[in-house]
């Protein structure tokens, strides 16, 4: 693995840019048709390569499913960044969902969930999710509003669902100064993180501690009051500066790099 610091610039992005063009095209569209919680029979099978994979829970309404915001678009622009600035061998134009019961999330270190407003766990789902990160799984949690639609308070949501997983867990707000903020590029300033649009006030970065210990190893962090993705998703377009979606991607790398080494 490199320990190598980068600065990314705009070539770095141009690198992703083209190609992931290409696989949006070849894939179609967005995921509009996501309404329920489900794995997918075409899943990338486990080759030892780094596979993205998007978490899917339940959800009952018609319009497109909470969990599959950004997707395809976000996770296939974020991993030709990945293979283009790390030696990670990767899946660069396939990635999986699956659902929190299914046991094939064994097999890989790092799990993507967003908008946990909406998120519940069924009983098999709390056991296995729990499983997973006692063995060494990492969960990333992002496009993570203050308040979802309806005003429903996100936050509440997310920790009810966290507290069946560990009832004894504790949320500790993450400082510039936590390795994961240097586990590849040095991220110096919490507060040059940008967001892309408003979702509550400054964003913030709370991890969950294995054995609620800050010396041991992270086993979930929380983008709160944050959307990386969103940037990913439109690196190709120029909708945003240059400049916030290097930024949301060299901590989205961060993040990764910090899952698959630890």
């Amino acid at each position: 693995m490199t320990t190598r610091r980068l600065t990314l610039g705009a070539l770095v992005l141009a690198a992703a840019i083209g190609a992931v063009a290409t696989v949006a095209a070849q894939r179609g569209g967005g995921g509009s048709g996501f309404n329920s919680q489900q794995s997918y029979t075409g899943n990338v099978r486990y080759d030892g390569r780094f596979t993205f994979v998007r978490m899917s829970y339940p959800y009952g309404g018609r319009q497109r499913a909470p969990w599959s915001h950004d997707y395809r678009d976000g996770e296939y622009n974020f991993l030709k960044i990945l293979q283009a600035i790390t030696n990670v061998p990767a899946h660069i134009d396939e990635s999986s969902i699956m659902s929190f019961s299914d046991p094939e999330l064994m097999k890989f270190p790092v799990a993507y969930l967003c908008e946990p407003g909406y998120w519940y766990l069924s009983e098999t789902d709390v056991v296995n999710l729990r499983a997973y990160l006692q063995k060494g799984g990492f969960m990333i949690v992002d496009d993570f509003p203050l308040r979802s639609q309806g005003n429903v308070d996100s936050w509440a949501v997310f920790d009810q669902q966290m507290s069946r997983v560990f009832p004894e867990g504790r949320w500790v707000k993450l400082t510039a100064s936590n390795p994961i903020f240097h586990s590849f590029f040095d991220v110096n300033s919490v507060e040059n993180i940008p967001t892309a649009y408003p979702l509550g006030s400054q964003p913030e970065f709370w991890a969950l501690f294995e054995d609620n210990d800050t010396s041991k190893r992270i086993m979930v962090i929380a983008n709160y009051m944050n959307d990386l993705s969103e940037f990913w998703e439109s690196s190709s377009t120029g909708y945003y500066v240059v400049a916030d979606v290097n930024e949301a991607f060299k901590f989205g790398v961060n993040e990764f790099l910090y899952g698959i080494t630890h």
